[in-house]
Order: C-alpha cells, then structure tokens, then sequence
C-alpha cells in the first residue's frame, strides 16, 4: 500500500472519503483502490451488513423488508463512520434515509463524492457483473421501469455530495485520479 507524501502546499486530506452512486457506479472497485493508494481502511458499508446480519442483502431484504434493513444500515454506517483514514463505498440505497444523509452531513472531516454515470451505463455494468460466477444478486434488475423511477428519486440525494465524478467512460484507476486531485486542491 502506498500513502500520500506530504506536500505543504496541498490542502489536508479529509479523514473519510464516502463514495455513492447507483448501483453499478464503481463504488467498491473505485473505494478499494482508493483505499490502496492511500494506505487507508476500505469499507464497503453493504458487505459490513452482511458480515453484521450473517445474510446476503437480497435476503435481507425479502425478509426483513426494506425500512428494517434501513434501520440496520443506518446502526452499521454510524459504527462505521467512527474510523479515520477511511474510505467508504456505500449502498446505492443508503442516501434515500434522512437519517443517513444528515448522520454523514454532520460528521466532521467527511468528504461525499458521487460517482455519476448515465443510467443505461449503469445498468449495462450490472448486467456484466451478473455474469460473473461470484456476483451479488441483484433482483431489482428484472424491473427496468421501477429501477429507473429508483434512479432518478436518489438522484438529488446523489447530487447533493460534496463532489461529482463521472465515471461514464473512465477505467477505475483514473477515477481514482480524479478523486485524489479534488482531495488535493485547494
């Protein structure tokens, strides 16, 4: 792992980077080399629910029902905001909660970036993930219509973060680049 050199001129990093988007933004392979190039802790805040529940987020889901797993992703994002050097990628959902959205608007050194791609992007992204042997499930990809309404309800919440990087035609690396150059200017 590599960490930041100091430099006198660039203003002080914040002490967590919180990335959100729709699903398929790049949030966990964006945070992940994130974390590396910094030599700070990754957190994918819906992986920490599962390892916290003992169950997949789907099934979650299904059988608690959404504002039950809202309440336990608010209970694990608070937990988790506690750590310094420290990126996080949250749940494509987690900014929908007031609770959660005024939990990271009022903890100190916390810099939002939404990572942002067309919707048609996004989805084409899922649709290559799900092909994977390994991938998570995702069940709200079979209702295109209702995916979208979700889409652009979280817009504004998404919109509403710090910073904005579009993800649309950039490999993960260079996203990382561009995070690290709006963490370091003034």
């Amino acid at each position: 792992m590599r960490t930041r050199t100091h430099d006198s001129t660039a203003p002080p990093l914040p002490a967590r980077i919180v990335l959100t988007g729709f699903m398929g933004a790049g949030k966990s392979t964006v945070g992940c080399l994130l974390a590396n190039r910094l030599g700070w802790r990754f957190v994918d805040l819906d992986d920490a629910i599962v390892k916290a529940e003992g169950q997949e987020i789907a099934t979650l889901f299904s059988t608690l029902g959404e504002a039950a797993f809202r309440e336990r992703e608010h209970a694990a994002l608070k937990r988790i905001l506690h750590y310094s050097s420290l990126v996080l990628a949250l749940g494509g959902g987690a900014l929908e909660s007031e609770a959660n959205r005024k939990l990271l608007r009022n903890t100190p050194k916390t810099q939002i970036i939404f990572l942002e791609a067309p919707l048609a992007t996004l989805l084409a992204r899922c649709q290559q993930q799900q092909a994977q042997p390994d991938a998570a499930v995702r069940p709200v990809l079979a209702d295109i219509e209702n995916l979208s309404r979700r889409y652009m309800d979280r817009l504004p919440h998404y919109q509403a973060a710090h910073h904005t990087v579009s993800t649309k035609e950039r490999k993960p690396a260079e996203i990382v680049d561009v995070v690290l150059k709006i963490m370091q200017s003034p």
